[in-house]
């Protein structure tokens, strides 16, 4: 595994990102909790660094990056999901669970979206509750609140 940070101010505007990728992808996107790793230097690090840099300026909309994320294939089915939820939009639990065919599944969808591991580049933040009601995510509501308004400002 490879490991690099994204750092505040210059990079993010919600604090520091740590990167998490092998030769196969982009396997972990995360907020920094304080512990921190050695750094690597990795062609893959690289570009998602700068295609980060890019969503943050406004001027990126889709990550184009070969991610591997680790997880169950129920959490890869709702990951993938997520990724067809367009820039500027959002969806509810229960509209992500009636696309996979499984409308009964809006809780696993909730658990599986809860531990999606590459946060922003798959849009986990664009999935709120019922009527637009915002609910948990792991860089905590007010990082959500952030990427739901930047992607509003952006998107037209």
């Amino acid at each position: 595994m490879y490991l690099d940070y994204f750092d505040p101010p210059e990079d993010s505007p919600l604090g520091r990102l740590t990167l998490c990728a092998s030769d196969d992808g982009i396997a972990s996107i995360e907020f920094s909790r304080g512990l921190l790793g050695k750094r690597c230097s990795h062609p893959l690090l690289e570009r998602c660094k700068t295609q980060l840099a890019e969503y943050f300026a406004g001027t990126r909309r889709v990550f184009d990056l070969p991610l591997a994320p680790a997880g169950t294939p129920f959490q890869q089915t709702v990951w993938n999901a997520l990724g067809d939820i367009p820039y500027g939009e959002t969806r509810s639990y229960g509209e992500i669970a009636e696309t996979l065919d499984k409308p009964t599944a809006s809780r696993a969808v909730g658990m599986a979206n809860g531990k999606n591991p590459l946060v922003i580049i798959v849009p986990c933040h664009r999935v709120v509750g019922v009527g637009g009601r915002l609910t948990g995510y792991s860089g905590g509501i007010v990082r959500k609140e952030w990427l739901l308004a930047h992607e509003a400002h952006h998107a037209h």
